[in-house]
């Protein structure tokens, strides 16, 4: 509410229209939700309850946008005085819960990116202290698993991920889509030997081979004469 944003049941009635106009069109379309990250007045049940219907709907967020104030907005407002300014303000306005401090931080942006092996230990402890330890498992109903994976737990796109095609499977912006071609091209430069000024950095010159010596005979300006 703090966002001036309608509530998620109006993206349900809107996201029924879409489908159904989108089919009798014979248009296959999709919808992209946007989400953000420590916003004014976002609490962490309120992550973890945005979590959860994520999980529910199959979203997995890629990429997440952090709140950072920004001057002339009324979320800076917010996040400075930690009074609700969308009403009048004074001794007693409507105190706001500020998401301060890299810890919250990164906790409301890990309930968004609860998919990703690395955010689960930071999840499963939160939950514990939140009392909802009962998410915790390996059961669709539960939001995370009690095991953890045994690789490094980095993430890993879906845009990597793809980018050996597969015949017969159609890639969309929900699956991922395969890595653009300038970014293949660039990676492929990247792996490509180096020659000449590139590869030894002193105007092209192998550092192994030693210099010529130079002449024993220069000119002497103004002279004319040589020695």
């Amino acid at each position: 509410s703090k966002m001036m944003k309608p509530g998620i049941g109006s993206y349900e009635r809107f996201r029924q229209m879409f489908e159904k106009y989108s089919k009798e069109a014979g248009k296959e379309q999709y919808l992209i939700p946007y989400f953000i990250a420590a916003h004014p007045g976002t609490t962490d049940t309120d992550m973890m309850n945005l979590a959860l219907w994520l999980k529910k709907n199959g979203f997995r967020a890629d990429q997440v946008q952090t709140f950072y104030p920004s001057p002339m907005a009324t979320a800076t407002a917010m996040y400075h005085s930690g009074r609700n300014p969308l009403r009048r303000v004074g001794r007693d306005s409507e105190p706001v819960d500020i998401v301060k401090g890299e810890r919250r931080r990164r906790l409301h942006k890990a309930f968004l990116r609860y998919h990703d092996p690395a955010n689960w230990p930071r999840l499963r402890e939160a939950l514990k202290a939140m009392g909802r330890a009962d998410l915790i498992g390996n059961g669709k109903r539960h939001l995370i698993p009690t095991w953890q994976p045994a690789t490094d737990g980095g993430y890993h796109s879906p845009r990597r991920k793809n980018a050996t095609p597969v015949k017969g499977r159609v890639l969309t912006q929900h699956t991922g889509l395969p890595p653009r071609e300038g970014a293949l091209q660039t990676s492929a430069a990247r792996k490509r030997p180096t020659t000449g000024s590139a590869a030894y950095g002193d105007g092209g010159r192998d550092p192994g081979r030693s210099r010529k010596p130079s002449s024993t005979r220069r000119k002497v300006s103004g002279s004319g004469r040589t020695r």
